[in-house]
């Protein structure tokens, strides 16, 4: 069981001791801290919340929606509902903040409160230091009867988020709806369910060519949740078998989002950004970004368009600062992430589902086909167990002084790049370890190059 408080939020397993796991005295201590930290921005005090479909998404939902009432803050409760549907309705009701009850990829035992300012994005980590500082001391204070907030019920934003996304230029409904595509969802039974199928109905998919499996929304996730090909399998299989067009998975919270080709091999979920930033360049021309540890294809595919490709440190905020401060036109993260700032800033897996659609139905190309246009990369992911005491800093002062003569990026961890190859090397948040990302064209490369740094950790530390 655990509890891991960041500048994000706040995640943990249900079931426990308080201060051990996400316990209702947990919720209610972060929930009042955030709202507190809210009252004193002197805004409307009006919070959005939403939730994914977790077992505990209602308790959880009853524990904050009262906890911000007794602080004096109106609700607006989304109810089932995904992340970017959230952060797009804290700007649509000009409210204070959000908060988005979703795990994101972790089993079924998690919950957590992600927290959003008034817009729409997630806080940053000075913020989230004030926020975590609040809650340690508890301080916070409740309102007299006479003055506690109101709840209503949001319940038209499924509809006002996909019109917003078909209302876009890039989008093109005519063209989906005359490629006739035959279509099987993964909603890994969560608010994918709810929200897939009623955007690929509006994108002009035919309610008979659309086949949702993993459908039922009660959290009980039929497999692990992260869309990663080994979670995939069943998904695979029903492509092939219902001789589908492709197939789309999608994680709890619907900000992740990738695709399976036509004969059940999977498009790749690094690949998702890449294609989708393909399309909107060709339309759009401009800067990219992703963090540095994604796949060197959508600098390619940038360069290609004639823009500039940025990187940003891991984290969908860093990305967000970025992609702001060079105006980049299309950005995200390669676990299959899509920042598309003419919609909103923040990961949306609806607005990726739209735009890949029409780049496929404009291309006349198969899914198979529109990936082979792409080059392959092989990113190698391993991590490397600490021992206690290791000075990480000094390990990697020692492995900067080794590949000097390379070129190197110290503004998450090291990053070391050999002409067409990179490693990344970062400390995790949240464990002990090192992780160590390589990428290379071939498999074999990408492995031996995280092996080598591998080495040289254990020999520098």
């Amino acid at each position: 069981m655990a509890l891991i408080k960041s500048i994000s939020g706040i995640r943990g397993t249900i079931g426990g001791k308080p201060g051990e796991t996400l316990s209702a005295l947990d919720v209610v201590k972060f929930t009042a801290a955030f709202g507190s930290w809210l009252m004193e921005k002197k805004g409307n005090k009006k919070v959005v919340i939403g939730r994914d479909g977790r077992i505990s998404g209602p308790l959880i939902q009853n524990i904050v929606v009262s906890t911000l009432n007794a602080l004096g803050i109106d609700v607006v409760d989304l109810g089932l509902s995904t992340t970017p549907t959230v952060e797009m309705a804290v700007v649509m009701e000009k409210a204070d903040g959000g908060i988005i009850l979703t795990a994101s990829h972790n089993p079924k035992e998690w919950n957590a409160l992600k927290l959003l300012n008034n817009r729409g994005e997630f806080i940053s980590g000075s913020d989230g230091k004030e926020v975590l500082d609040r809650a340690a001391a508890e301080d916070f204070d409740f309102v007299p009867v006479d003055k506690l907030g109101t709840v209503t019920q949001g319940e038209d934003y499924l509809q006002k988020h996909i019109e917003a996304i078909i209302s876009l230029n890039l989008v093109d409904t005519d063209a989906v709806k005359a490629k006739n595509f035959k279509i099987v969802v993964d909603a890994v039974n969560s608010t994918g369910a709810i929200f897939v199928p009623a955007l690929l109905q509006a994108l002009g998919v035919q309610p008979g060519n659309i086949t949702v499996i993993n459908e039922e929304v009660n959290g009980k996730f039929a497999h692990n949740p992260e869309p990663l090909p080994e979670n995939l399998v069943e998904l695979s299989n029903m492509v092939q078998k219902s001789r589908a067009d492709l197939g789309i998975a999608v994680d709890p919270d619907v900000d992740r989002l990738c695709f399976v080709c036509e004969d059940g091999t999977m498009f790749g979920e690094e690949y998702t950004l890449v294609a989708v930033a393909d399309y909107v360049l060709s339309k759009q021309p401009g800067n990219t970004v992703s963090n540095m540890s994604s796949t060197r294809a959508l600098k390619d595919v940038t360069l290609k368009h004639g823009g500039q490709y940025f990187p940003s440190a891991v984290g969908e905020v860093n990305v967000v600062s970025r992609m702001k401060e060079v105006n980049a036109v299309i950005g995200g993260e390669g676990n299959g992430g899509i920042i598309l700032p003419a919609l909103h800033y923040g990961r949306d897996a609806l607005v990726g589902i739209a735009l890949f659609l029409t780049q496929l139905a404009k291309s006349q190309k198969s899914i198979k086909q529109l990936r082979r246009t792409y080059p392959d990369y092989f990113i190698s992911k391993n991590k490397l167990e600490l021992e206690q005491g290791v000075d990480v800093q000094a390990v990697f002062e020692k492995i900067k002084a080794k590949y000097k003569s390379h070129p190197i990026n110290t503004e998450d961890g090291l990053k070391i790049e050999f002409d067409n190859d990179w490693v990344h090397l970062r400390t995790s948040n949240t464990e002990p370890i090192i992780r160590i990302y390589a990428e290379s064209n071939f498999e074999s490369t990408a492995n031996n190059i995280a092996l080598r740094l591998m080495q040289d950790i254990r020999e520098l530390k």
